[in-house]
């Protein structure tokens, strides 16, 4: 047998995880919708001049590294989307006559080129909610509760990390740093390589050991709002101070309790301009973020052509590694999406009329394609999870009956086809 392999960092989604996985995204649809969020759909392909533009990932940043870039039949320059932001931005600005606030939700798959590890694949999904059109804290603190309740309802205790682009450019100016963008990529890593760590990139990037220890002056773990607002002057930091301090405000009255500051968060992308923010777990093996975004209030004008600014506010969750925190934590058990086998014994139309009865109803309902025999039958439902059987012959059949199998305790029962819809529903 030839060697046959899947490209270096996808995978095939087998049946039982797929349903799992569509659990998740229902999940995350009902949320979505419940805070007013309506869906949209963007093409995966698009020209590679629309995400490589200097206000959308940024020339520097890694983003536009790990983009997966081709030609079409034209010669003309593309590229896989690495998230959904981008493409929302273009859809926005190719139709200004779009509705304010615009609140929609998107669902599906982007590329990134990049190294592979647990929670990270080459190619993934992303589950975005952006509001657009609205400068106020409250978009951004409605956003966070969406964040919130998605991981409550997944039974997954998350610490959202909340800062500001805005203090961190302010603390980065005060430290004698110019090209903020470049410094703020490194110190995103602070949690992942430690202060030694960003000091080291910080300075490889061409910073200074007075720039570098003017940033961790502030850039500490564990220091609040309080701290920054006593000590940082900056007129941009002093604006993002406020926000955050607006920001908590509606988040107590929303009762949203799991947001936090952490001012060495800065998001990588170079388009946040104000809020940014990550959800990661509390405590468990699993370290990478399950979500994050943030403020983008730039990028929409500037695809555009214009000074206009459209603000902008969102969170993009990571399907994969939701999945693989709920498959670690076994928090999900994959289920089939077969409610009832339905097993005819010698009577295959009447078979086939209860399965279409039983489909009539809203339940998911297979029935027998062969000839097999009652204990090879059992076996096959029994592997694919299948929670009952429904067993029909002609003994059944004079008693206008059939015998519902119960596959995780064995238990049988005589019912009628309407008690057993009653049952299942």
């Amino acid at each position: 047998m030839a060697d046959i392999q899947t490209a270096k960092g996808v995978r095939d989604i087998p049946p039982v995880e797929k349903a799992l996985k569509n659990k998740v995204v229902n999940v995350l649809t009902s949320v979505f919708e419940l805070y007013g969020f309506r869906p949209l759909e963007t093409p995966i392909l698009e020209r590679y001049e629309t995400l490589s533009a200097k206000f959308a990932a940024g020339e520097v940043s890694d983003a536009l590294k790990e983009t997966f870039r081709l030609t079409d039949q034209g010669e003309r320059a593309l590229g896989l989307r690495f998230d959904l932001t981008v493409p929302l931005a273009r859809y926005v600005a190719m139709n200004p006559t779009l509705k304010m606030p615009f609140k929609r939700y998107e669902l599906g798959q982007v590329f990134r080129d990049g190294p592979v590890r647990l929670g990270r694949y080459r190619e993934f999904w992303q589950c975005d909610v952006d509001t657009i059109g609205s400068t106020s804290m409250l978009a951004d603190a409605e956003v966070l509760a969406v964040v919130s309740r998605v991981f409550s309802k997944l039974g997954l205790d998350v610490v959202v990390k909340v800062s500001n682009r805005r203090v961190l450019n302010g603390i980065l100016v005060e430290a004698g740093v110019t090209d903020c963008e470049r410094a703020i990529i490194a110190i995103d890593k602070l949690d992942k390589i430690g202060v030694s760590g960003v000091s080291k990139e910080l300075s490889e990037r061409g910073f200074s050991a007075k720039q570098i220890e003017g940033i961790f002056k502030f850039v500490k773990e564990g220091v609040s709002l309080k701290e920054l607002q006593k000590g940082v002057k900056n007129a941009e930091a002093v604006e993002g101070l406020k926000e955050l301090e607006e920001l908590f405000l509606y988040l107590n009255s929303m009762g949203v309790t799991n947001v936090l500051f952490d001012v060495s968060l800065a998001r990588g992308l170079a388009y946040y301009t104000g809020t940014v923010y990550e959800a990661v777990l509390r405590n468990g093996v699993f370290r990478g973020s399950l979500a994050g975004g943030g403020r983008w209030d730039n990028m929409i004008g500037n695809f555009m052509g214009s000074k206009l600014q459209v603000p902008a506010v969102g969170v993009a969750f990571g399907l994969e590694p939701i999945m693989d925190v709920l498959k670690m934590e076994q928090k999900v058990l994959g289920e089939s999406v077969v409610q009832v086998y339905v097993l005819p014994i010698g009577v295959v139309q009447e078979g086939l009329m209860i399965v279409e009865q039983l489909r009539a109803k809203g339940i998911p309902a297979e029935v027998c394609l062969g000839k097999k025999g009652v204990s090879k039958n059992l076996d096959y439902a029994s592997a694919l999870g299948v929670p009952y059987v429904v067993m029909v012959g002609e003994d059944e059949l004079k008693q206008k009956k059939v015998k519902l199998r119960d596959m995780k305790t064995g238990t049988e029962q005589l019912l009628t086809v309407n008690e057993v819809v009653k049952k299942l529903k």
